[in-house]
C-alpha cells in the first residue's frame, strides 16, 4: 500500500514539473534577461515564393483504353466442298477482293454449263415462234389463216418469252453458287491463322481464318459519367483530339474521338467511349493496353500556380501571398484544372508573390521574409526553409 502511494507522488510531482516548464518555455522573455533574446517576439517566418505563370492550359481526360479493330471477318465456305488451292498465308496482309481460297468447282462449271445451253435453246424456240407469228400475220391480212390460229401463235411467243427469262434467272443463281468456290477477302486486313490446307473438306460450320481490319483502328475506354457534359460540349465544338500512349513510351500516337455511348454504365457510374486512329504504321495491334488522354477544352491564358501552394480547409481554398508590407495575406482561389505539379486557377490578378513553402507556420497578417527576392520573378522556387 505505501508503494502504491509513493508511486502516486512521484506521478504527481513529474506532471507538475512539465507543465511549469511548458509554461516557462511559453512564456516570453524580458529584455534583457538571463538568456533573453531581444524582445522576445517570434521573427518573421522565411518563405519561397513564385509569380503566378499565363499560359493556356488544355483540360485533359486520361483513361486506359483498349485497341480494338473496326471490322473483323470470320470466314466461312457458303458450300459443302474441298480446299482447292490456298492463295495466302497466316499474318499477310491483303486487298479487298483479293482471292484466298479455291474450292472444287467443277460440278458448278458443268451446272453453269447446263444453264447457259437451257438459255440458247429457248432463244432459239422463241425466234421460231417470233417467225411464225409474223408469217400468220401476213396470212391474216390476206385472209389465208383464221384469227384463232394467229392468237394462239402470239400465246406461244409471249409463253417462250417467259421461259427465258426464268432459264435466264436460273443461269444467274448458278453462276452465284460457282462464285462460292472463289473466296475472296470481304475488306482490306491481316489475315489470322488459316485452318485448312489443300484436300481438306470443308462445310457451311468450317472456320477458314479470320480477317481483321488494321487501319485504321478504334481504341475503346470509359471517362467518369462527371466528365459527360464536357465530353458532349467538345464534340459539339469540333472534332475533339485524342492521343493514346503504349506502355513505356512518351511517343503519342494521335487520333480523334469517333463514339460516345448512348447510356451511362449505372453501376460504374462510367460512359464507354471510342477514339479512332490512323495505323498505317501498325503500331496499335487488336487486345493492346494503352494510356489515352483526349483535350476537351483549352483555358486560354490561365493563371498557373503550383499545386502545393493551395490549400484546402474548411474556410476554403485560398493561397498565401506576400503583402506590401511583408505580411502574409490570403488570397481566395478556384481551382480550375490541376495538371501534374501544377494547377489553373482563378481569383488572382497575376501579380502577387504567391507562396510555395514555409506557409504552414503562417497565419493572417503574419510578418514573412522572403528566402530569395529573385524567385518572385523567375516563377521558380529554388529551396527554403519549410
Amino acid at each position: 500500500m505505501k508503494k502504491k502511494t509513493l508511486g502516486i507522488l512521484i506521478g504527481v510531482v513529474l506532471v507538475a514539473a512539465g507543465a511549469w516548464h511548458f509554461t516557462r518555455s511559453d512564456a516570453p522573455q524580458e529584455a534583457g534577461g538571463k538568456g533573453g533574446k531581444g524582445n522576445g517576439f517570434q521573427g518573421p517566418t522565411t518563405v519561397n515564393v513564385v509569380a503566378p505563370k499565363r499560359q493556356d492550359v488544355p483540360v485533359l481526360l486520361s483513361a486506359n483504353g483498349t485497341v480494338s479493330p473496326i471490322s473483323t471477318v470470320e470466314l466461312h465456305p457458303q458450300t459443302t466442298s474441298t480446299i482447292v488451292k490456298v492463295h495466302v498465308k497466316e499474318g499477310q496482309f491483303v486487298k479487298e477482293g483479293e482471292l484466298m481460297f479455291s474450292l472444287d468447282s467443277r460440278s458448278e462449271a458443268a451446272n453453269v454449263q447446263k444453264a447457259d445451253a437451257q438459255v440458247a435453246r429457248d432463244r432459239a424456240s422463241l425466234a421460231d415462234l417470233e417467225r411464225q407469228y409474223k408469217r400468220s400475220m401476213d396470212l391474216l391480212a390476206q385472209k389465208f389463216v383464221a384469227q384463232g390460229a394467229v392468237d394462239t401463235l402470239k400465246s406461244q411467243v409471249e409463253a417462250a418469252r417467259a421461259l427465258l427469262e426464268a432459264d435466264i434467272a436460273a443461269a444467274r443463281a448458278v453462276r452465284v453458287d460457282q462464285s462460292y468456290t472463289s473466296i475472296r477477302a470481304p475488306m482490306s486486313g491481316r489475315v489470322g491463322a488459316i485452318n485448312v490446307y489443300p484436300g481438306s473438306l470443308v462445310q457451311l460450320s468450317t472456320s477458314l481464318a479470320t480477317v481483321t481490319q488494321l487501319d485504321p483502328i478504334n481504341v475503346s475506354f470509359t471517362l467518369p459519367e462527371n466528365s459527360l457534359a464536357a465530353l458532349l460540349d467538345a464534340q459539339r465544338a469540333g472534332k475533339v483530339p485524342v492521343q493514346a500512349f503504349q506502355n513505356n513510351s512518351d511517343k503519342p500516337i494521335d487520333g480523334h474521338l469517333s463514339f460516345i455511348d448512348n447510356t451511362v454504365d449505372p453501376v460504374a457510374g462510367v460512359i464507354r467511349v471510342k477514339a479512332q486512329f490512323s495505323n498505317k504504321d501498325t503500331r496499335l495491334w487488336p487486345g493492346q493496353y494503352v494510356n489515352t488522354s483526349l483535350t476537351v477544352q483549352t483555358l486560354k491564358d490561365a493563371l498557373v500556380v503550383p499545386q502545393n501552394a493551395i490549400i484546402s480547409n474548411t474556410r476554403g481554398t485560398f493561397v498565401y501571398t506576400v503583402a506590401p508590407d511583408n505580411t502574409a495575406k490570403i488570397a481566395n482561389v478556384e481551382r480550375l484544372h490541376a495538371f501534374g505539379a501544377d494547377a489553373a486557377v482563378r481569383g488572382l490578378q497575376g501579380n502577387e508573390k504567391v507562396i510555395v513553402e514555409g506557409k504552414q507556420n503562417l497565419r493572417p497578417g503574419g510578418k514573412v521574409r522572403v528566402a530569395d527576392a529573385r524567385m518572385a520573378e523567375q516563377g521558380k522556387p529554388k529551396g527554403g526553409v519549410e
